[in-house]
C-alpha cells in the first residue's frame, strides 16, 4: 500500500490505517480476542502499518489486544493511542471525566507502554480537549515525554483552531484526529486550511460514517443496546430514513465507478489532501479487504466534482452526538 506523511514530524504511515476501537466494544459487545488478533495480523500482512487505539477503548482492553497482536512486528508498525480521561472501569461515558493535567498524562503514558508491550508510543493524542488545563501545559507534558524517549509524536483530537495553534507553538503537532466523511464535512471550513498552513496531518475517524455510508444500514436496522449508535440522533430511525437519500447517491456513484459505496467514501477522503490518512474500523475480514482496496481507487476530478455536488444537494439530518455525550466529549 502507498505511504503518506503526517505532519512536519514526517511520520510515515500507510494511506489507510486500522481503527481498532470496535474490537473491544462500543459498537456492540467485545469481539473474540483470537479473532481480532488474527484480523490485526492480517492487516499487517496486507501492508497496513498504522493502528489506532486508546486507553478508553474497553477501557484498557483494546490497548492490550493491539499490543499483543502487534508485538511480533512492533518495529514495522506505527501505534497511536490516546490520553485524557479518568476511567472508572466502565465503557460508558458517564463513567469518565476529563483529566489532562501533566502529571496524569505522564502516568497514563507509562501505563500505556506496559499495555502495548512497547518502549515508545509512536503517536500520543489528547483524546479530548480539557478546558480545565491550559493546552500549553498539555503540549509541554508531551514534549517532556518526547524528550524522555517515551513518545515520538504529539497529536490532538477534535480540537478547535485556536487550541491547535497554541499547542503547536509549544510542541509541534504531527496529526489531528477528528471526524470527517461525506456526511460530516465541518472540518473543511476552518480545520483543513489551518492544518495545511501549519503542516499538520489529518486522521479522520468514522470515515465511513460509523458504517452508515457503506449502504448496509437503513431505517429498518435495530441496534443493540450496547451499541452507542442506538442513542445518537443521527442514527434515529427518522434520521436514517431522511438520510437514505445521501446513501442512495453514494451507492449509485459506486455502481457507476464499479466499486462499493464504502470504497467511494474512502477514496473521496484520500483525494482531498495528500496528508489525510483515514482509519476505518472493522471486525470482519471481508470488510478489511474491501476497505484496503479503496487505497487503489483513483477518482478523476470529474467524479470528485460529481460526488461533491451530489452530496452537497442532500442535507444531512440529525446531530452527531446526543446532548449527554456531547457534554462528556467536548467539541
Amino acid at each position: 500500500m502507498r505511504k503518506r506523511l503526517l505532519g512536519q514530524g514526517r511520520l510515515e504511515v500507510t494511506a489507510l490505517g486500522l481503527g481498532c476501537m470496535g474490537m473491544s466494544g462500543n459498537q456492540g459487545p467485545p469481539r473474540d480476542t483470537r479473532e481480532m488478533t488474527h484480523l490485526i495480523r492480517t492487516a499487517v500482512d496486507r501492508g497496513v502499518t498504522f493502528f489506532d487505539t486508546a486507553e478508553s477503548y474497553g477501557p484498557f482492553t483494546n490497548e492490550v489486544l493491539v499490543g499483543e497482536a502487534l508485538a511480533p512486528v512492533r518495529d514495522k508498525v506505527v501505534i497511536a493511542t490516546k490520553f485524557g480521561w479518568v476511567l472508572k472501569g466502565k465503557a460508558e461515558l458517564p463513567g469518565r471525566t476529563l483529566n489532562s493535567r501533566p502529571e496524569h498524562i505522564k502516568q497514563v503514558a507509562d501505563e500505556c507502554l506496559k499495555r502495548l508491550k512497547t518502549d515508545v508510543i509512536d503517536l500520543f493524542y489528547q483524546h479530548r480537549v480539557d478546558p480545565a488545563v491550559p493546552i500549553e501545559d498539555v503540549a509541554g507534558a508531551v514534549k517532556d515525554l518526547i524528550a524522555a524517549g517515551k513518545v515520538r509524536h504529539f497529536g490532538l483530537s477534535e480540537a478547535g483552531v485556536e487550541t491547535i495553534r497554541r499547542a503547536h507553538a509549544v510542541q509541534p503537532v504531527t496529526a489531528l484526529q477528528s471526524e470527517y466523511s461525506l456526511w460530516w464535512r465541518e472540518p473543511e471550513k476552518e480545520i483543513l486550511p489551518l492544518l495545511e498552513e501549519l503542516g499538520i496531518g489529518f486522521v479522520p475517524f468514522a470515515p465511513l460514517g460509523k458504517g452508515y455510508l457503506t449502504g448496509t444500514i437503513d431505517a429498518t436496522v435495530t441496534f443493540a443496546k450496547d451499541d452507542f449508535r442506538s442513542t445518537q440522533p443521527r442514527f434515529s430511525e427518522e434520521a436514517r430514513r431522511a438520510n437514505q437519500a445521501l446513501v442512495d447517491v453514494i451507492v449509485a456513484l459506486a455502481a457507476k465507478h464499479h466499486v462499493t459505496a464504502g470504497q467511494i467514501a474512502l477514496a473521496w477522503l484520500l483525494a482531498q489532501k495528500p496528508w489525510i490518512v483515514p482509519i476505518p474500523g472493522t471486525t470482519q475480514l471481508h470488510r478489511l479487504d474491501e476497505n484496503l482496496k479503496a487505497a487503489d481507487v483513483v477518482l478523476p476530478s470529474s467524479a470528485l466534482e460529481e460526488i461533491r455536488s451530489a452530496v452537497s444537494a442532500v442535507p444531512v439530518q440529525g446531530a452527531r452526538y446526543s446532548e449527554s455525550m456531547q457534554r462528556h466529549i467536548g467539541r
